[in-house]
């Protein structure tokens, strides 16, 4: 192996809520490096969550939870040939995969129903929460896949 082993960099919790992974998605939710405005948007949307009568960060923890998926597919070569091999998905993966899924598909959803992208992001957190929704449809499909190749599995080393 070349070169040294690359640190992680442990976000800052978020000023509010004193979250790490709350403060993972703010910055997911950033663009352009406009953090403030992402922190608005986001805790715009646990407010809404609120306003619904649900707690917003055990609403969040249960939607990231649920999106992170436990198994997915690799690409492996194999004697010229490649293969889709499953393999668990680790914890720090498993979350990130969760909060860019839930981010993504909060940005598709349609504007006709929405005002703002806080309503946006709020329904897709609720959604997410109660198992429904196109992140949690994204996680079916990727464990989905991981078990139609567990013929595969043996190439895994």
């Amino acid at each position: 192996m070349r070169g040294k082993r690359v640190k992680k960099i442990v976000a800052q919790p978020d000023p509010i809520y004193g979250n790490r992974q709350l403060a993972r998605f703010i910055n997911r939710v950033m663009r352009s490096g406009k953090k403030s405005v992402a922190q608005r948007v986001v805790y715009r949307a646990l407010d809404i969550i609120r306003e619904k009568g649900e707690d917003p960060l055990k609403i969040f923890e249960t939607a990231t939870a649920n999106v992170g998926p436990k198994m997915e597919v690799r690409a492996r070569r194999v004697g010229g040939a490649s293969y889709q091999v499953p393999s668990e998905v680790r914890g720090d993966r498993r979350v990130s995969l969760a909060i860019r899924w839930l981010v993504t598909f909060a940005d598709k959803r349609s504007s006709k129903e929405f005002k703002s992208y806080a309503d946006k992001l709020a329904a897709e957190l609720l959604d997410a929460s109660k198992g429904q929704g196109e992140a949690i449809k994204r996680r079916d499909t990727i464990q989905r896949m991981a078990e139609a190749n567990r013929a595969f599995a043996h190439f895994k080393w």
